[in-house]
């Protein structure tokens, strides 16, 4: 068992060395990817979010599905937490039927980035959901989401853009001022905001584009992907709030 004071320890992590903060990036297991002359189970993350870690100045690592239950000990070990993008969140878990354009579930993913979120809010740990980890944070505080709306993507396997504007005086305004065209791909959205959450950022069809948990400290989801642009302000921000030592972050409580 991990006491109070390793855990401490560990999340101040790089922060207490001068070194750069690690910032965890949950991936997901593929039953047939292909490399070489191998076809396997691999555990995978699109580059682009590496890579965006790494330029906004943190080290990433790879947070392949594990049992719920050693999520606590998992963020215990990181300086911040990245929820990634990847395929819808199951309907039932925000008290839902699955509308018929649905993807099919991914119940180990669910459980476990749902473990990872409650660990993270739990210990006061930075955390950015992207795409699909901002809708599940929202679920994860009791919110639902909207299963199918049109217009957000361009192409069947194509990024698109488009604009979307800061609620003024929120975090992310204060890291993002202007309107800013940004990379997007999803068809679903949040409805329903979780318990505490506020939305920070909207799309020019009132669609809400990012959410932050303001009792929290440094808690952000972005609904389009970062890791596919240029922009890196969004990370950076989160490096920065992982910088920070881990006794001066506010928690909640667990549920």
């Amino acid at each position: 068992m991990t006491t109070t004071a390793e855990a401490t320890e560990a999340a101040a992590g790089a922060t207490t060395t001068g070194g750069r903060p690690l910032i965890g990036v949950s991936t997901y297991l593929e039953p047939g990817a292909r490399w070489g002359v191998w076809e396997l189970e691999a555990a995978l993350l699109p580059a682009g979010y590496p890579r965006l870690v790494q330029r906004a100045g943190g080290l990433a690592a790879m947070l392949p599905p594990d049992a719920p239950r050693h999520a606590p000990a998992t963020a215990a070990r990181l300086d911040a937490l990245v929820i990634a993008g990847g395929p819808d969140v199951e309907p039932c878990r925000y008290g839902a039927e699955p509308d018929p354009r649905t993807g099919p579930p991914a119940r180990e993913r669910d459980a476990w980035e749902l473990a990872l979120i409650e660990a993270a809010l739990a210990a006061g740990l930075p955390l950015l959901g992207i795409c699909r980890g901002m809708q599940l944070l929202n679920v994860a505080l009791g919110g639902t989401l909207t299963q199918h709306l049109d217009g957000h993507v361009e192409a069947v396997g194509v990024v698109g853009r488009h604009p979307v504007e800061p609620v003024p005086g929120t975090l992310y305004a204060r890291v993002v001022a202007e309107e800013t065209s940004v990379p997007t791909y999803h068809h679903q959205a949040v409805d329903r905001l979780g318990t505490g959450l506020v939305a920070s950022a909207h799309a020019a069809d009132g669609t809400v584009e990012a959410v932050e948990l303001p009792s929290a400290g440094w808690v952000l989801g972005v609904q389009w992907h970062p890791e596919m642009g240029e922009d890196i302000r969004v990370m950076r921000a989160l490096v920065a709030a992982a910088s920070r030592p881990a006794a001066s972050r506010p928690t909640q409580p667990a549920s």
